[in-house]
């Protein structure tokens, strides 16, 4: 395995294709980066059924302007 290279593709096929398993000690995965949606953290009732209740988890959306400059 080559030290400090970045490699592009799904990460399965990466690790599989060019990492010595006993070499991964931790992966993190990072959600699409400025998708333009929300996310939602969705909840279930107690039975199992889903929920109406619902909060946002996360909002993906990136603007470049000069407020993010200072």
């Amino acid at each position: 395995m080559e030290k400090n290279c970045l490699y592009y593709g799904d990460n399965l096929a990466v690790l599989r294709e060019h990492i010595k398993d006993e070499s991964v000690d931790l992966i993190y995965l990072d959600p699409p980066f400025n998708s333009r949606q929300d996310y939602n953290l969705l909840f279930a009732e107690k039975d199992g059924t889903c929920s109406c209740a619902q909060i946002i988890a996360f909002e993906d959306t990136w603007e470049w302007n000069m407020e993010r400059l200072f």
